[in-house]
């Protein structure tokens, strides 16, 4: 049996997280190293280490609107972002969603 993942340990609430939405499938909270004003990660309480491990279609829906849900209660305008693989910038291998607003203006880049 593996480890549990820091998001795992983080949603039975064995490490502290400032949460700020959770529901019966996911939750959302504070990057502790943000990287825009508003940093913030939707991460799916069901387990799979990357976003392209989920194929059900229903499934990835579900994430997008909590993400798309969770971004619209903190800011106007928000950039979504997944990192799929260590090669793609993923850290914590734990599918998961940042959300990124609240610049003044615009973002120094669109990627």
């Amino acid at each position: 049996m593996t480890a549990p993942t820091l998001f795992e340990r983080i949603i039975a609430r064995a490490l502290p997280s400032e949460i700020v939405y959770e529901d019966e499938r996911y939750i959302a909270i504070r990057d502790i190293a943000p990287k825009a004003p508003i940093h913030l990660l939707v991460i799916p309480k069901k387990v799979t280490a990357r976003l392209d491990d989920i194929t059900d279609t229903a499934e990835l829906g579900d994430l997008w609107q909590t993400a798309i849900k969770v971004a619209r209660q903190h800011a106007q305008d928000y950039r979504l972002v997944v990192n799929c693989g260590e090669g793609g910038g993923q850290v914590v291998f734990h599918t998961h969603i940042h959300v990124l607003a609240g610049w003044d203006g615009a973002p120094e880049s669109d990627t």
